[in-house]
Formats: C-alpha cells, structure tokens, sequence
C-alpha cells in the first residue's frame, strides 16, 4: 500500500470510527475524550490536594486540585478509565474550577450526565466514580486543614 493510500484509508477509518462514537455517547462527549480539558498532573507547587480512587468497575480516577481558601483554582485528571471516564472526569474538573469547596461538594453525578448531555446508560456510572473521587480530595483536604 503506498503512502498516499495509507492516508486515505486511515483518515476513512478515523472518520468511520468517530461516527460510531457520536452514534453510542454524542458528539459533546467524543470531544472530550479525543481533546480532554485538565488532563494530567500539574507540577507539585500547583497541587494542594490530590486523591486517586478506584471505582468498582476497575477504572481508576485521580485527581489534582489547588485550593485558595474555599476556592477550587484549578483541577487536573489522569484517569485509566474508558472515554466515559475520561470524559465524566474531564467535565467535573470544568464546572468546580473557580467555584466553592460547597458547590463541588454538593455536585451529583446526575449534574456531570447532564452537562454532558446523556452518558449512555451503561457508562453512567462513570460520573458516580468522579463524584466520589472528588469527594475523597475534598475531605483529604478537609482532614489536612484540621491538623
């Protein structure tokens, strides 16, 4: 096969493959796990908390957060997760960044399948493990303030 052809076949099999993709998630979602927002860990200074946790479908979820009094200043991802995991982690870390350790707290995994438009049902439990992730940071750092 030449280079040429190669090409064109490989831009057709991405294509094919990210219809199938917007046809079981949307294309909100594919976005997010093809161009995920916040992924990685920020260098040590930019960290104030961090927690991993491993959900009971296997995939883990850990996540990076700078905290300035009550504020959530940035967070960060990794996960080892699916694109639904990449995508729920991905949009949790979009709608706590510069909002209030209370608002985080109070975020459902009903609130990241909405602002994700839907996650099929086979994958909503993927919000379930970045709401629980998030909560875990929150109260290390709750627990770390106290002493």
């Amino acid at each position: 096969m030449s280079e040429e052809n190669f090409d064109v076949f490989f831009t057709k099999l991405q294509k094919e493959i990210m219809e199938q993709e917007i046809k079981e998630f949307n294309e909100y979602i594919v976005n997010l796990f093809h161009n995920p927002k916040n992924w990685g860990k920020p260098p040590d200074e930019e960290i104030t908390v961090s927690q991993k946790y491993k959900g009971p479908c296997g995939d883990s979820m850990l996540f990076f957060l700078k905290i300035n009094g009550n504020i959530i200043e940035k967070a960060n991802f990794v996960t080892d997760g699916c694109g639904a995991s990449l995508a729920t982690a991905c949009q949790t870390t979009l709608l706590i960044e510069g909002k209030s350790l209370s608002f985080a707290e109070a975020l459902k995994p009903e609130d990241i399948d909405s602002a994700l438009k839907g996650l099929p049902e086979d994958h909503k439990h993927c919000a379930e493990l970045a709401i629980r992730t998030l909560r875990r940071a929150i109260n290390r750092y709750k627990s770390s303030m106290i002493k």
